[in-house]
């Protein structure tokens, strides 16, 4: 009895904590390697490669407090170009998010448009539309429910509770606009335009609420070479979504091949607090990036979730022919 007492307890934990996933104000995943993460930032990147009027493609991945059971993998695959014909840039980007060992799970796949407008020689602004596909999908099957438990045995009955439809899919959309020169760039990005509902239970308030992003970078020569092999880049993010609002403040060295980098994130609002260092190591070959960085929590969550591992990969490739009208933007990866 002692046992079934407990798995009793236990079933209403996790019944609770499937709720507050599938019926509650959802986030969006975030990466610490923001700049790294150019379209999923902010659709106005689109085309921003740093290889004049080519392309890039980005495959980035995070594990977040992989020390927990069941927490949060997000990957994220993108592709994006400049083409002078368009006016701008063209991208594609997908995600998927699982949480809970694939209890719950996220896709998404999305078409962006990035306009480019020169206001002169050496500032250039962007407006970036995105159109998204998002389907959210819930396993029915690893839910366990309080008619399911047998004083002995555990969760071994089966359920009378109502099989949920475990299939959201719906349009969205974001926007976005950049201004840049060659070695800073600014700018702002307003995601979830239509707060698309998330609920498995119809709830009409449980929506996925619009994400605000406001981001900047720089890139300064550390020696006074024509062509600088060693430059810093700090850069700085701010977000908020829904009660969630948060800082991201930090730098990035490019010393020859080699990349370092150390960021500091602080939350605010309801949930203030002291959240994470990131610290990143990695390297540059001709066209080809690596990076990796790891999430210090610094919070009270440290004991059990001590950190997150991120890891990104990014290629370029020029274009054939010289652009004529693009104006590469110099800074918003390392």
């Amino acid at each position: 009895m002692k046992n079934g007492k407990y798995m009793y307890r236990i079933s209403y934990v996790l019944i609770a904590m499937v709720l507050l996933v599938v019926d509650a104000r959802a986030q969006d995943p975030e990466f610490s390697q923001f700049y790294a993460t150019p379209v999923y930032t902010n659709p106005a990147m689109a085309g921003t490669g740093q290889c004049d009027g080519g392309g890039r493609a980005v495959i980035n991945y995070r594990n977040q407090w992989p020390s927990l059971p069941g927490t949060f993998v997000t990957t994220a695959v993108s592709w994006d170009q400049h083409f002078d014909r368009l006016g701008g840039g063209i991208g594609i980007i997908a995600t998927r998010d699982v949480a809970g060992e694939g209890l719950l799970e996220t896709n998404t796949v999305s078409g962006i448009y990035a306009y480019q407008l020169r206001l002169n020689k050496s500032f250039t602004m962007r407006f970036g539309l995105e159109a998204q596909f998002m389907q959210r999908g819930l396993d029915f099957s690893k839910l366990r429910f309080e008619d399911q438990i047998q004083a002995t045995r555990g969760f071994v009955l089966p359920t009378s509770e109502p099989v949920i439809d475990n299939k959201i899919r719906t349009p969205n959309f974001s926007t976005g606009l950049l201004g840049y020169t060659e070695n800073f760039y600014a700018g702002v990005a307003v995601h979830n335009l239509i707060e698309p509902n998330q609920s498995f239970y119809g709830d009409p308030e449980a929506v996925l609420p619009m994400r605000y992003t406001v981001h900047a970078g720089s890139v300064i020569p550390l020696d006074r070479r024509r062509n600088p092999k060693s430059t810093i880049s700090p850069n700085a993010l701010f977000m908020m979504q829904n009660k969630f609002t948060q800082l991201n403040l930090g730098f990035y060295i490019n010393r020859g091949p080699l990349v370092t980098g150390l960021w500091y994130r602080q939350t605010f609002g309801e949930f203030k607090n002291s959240d994470a260092l990131m610290v990143l190591v990695g390297f540059r070959k001709d066209k080809f990036k690596f990076g990796y960085s790891y999430d210090l929590t610094v919070s009270d969550a440290r004991a059990a979730a001590p950190g997150s591992h991120e890891i990104s990969v990014a290629v370029e490739w020029c274009a054939r022919r010289p652009q004529i009208r693009y104006k590469p933007l110099n800074c918003p990866d390392f």
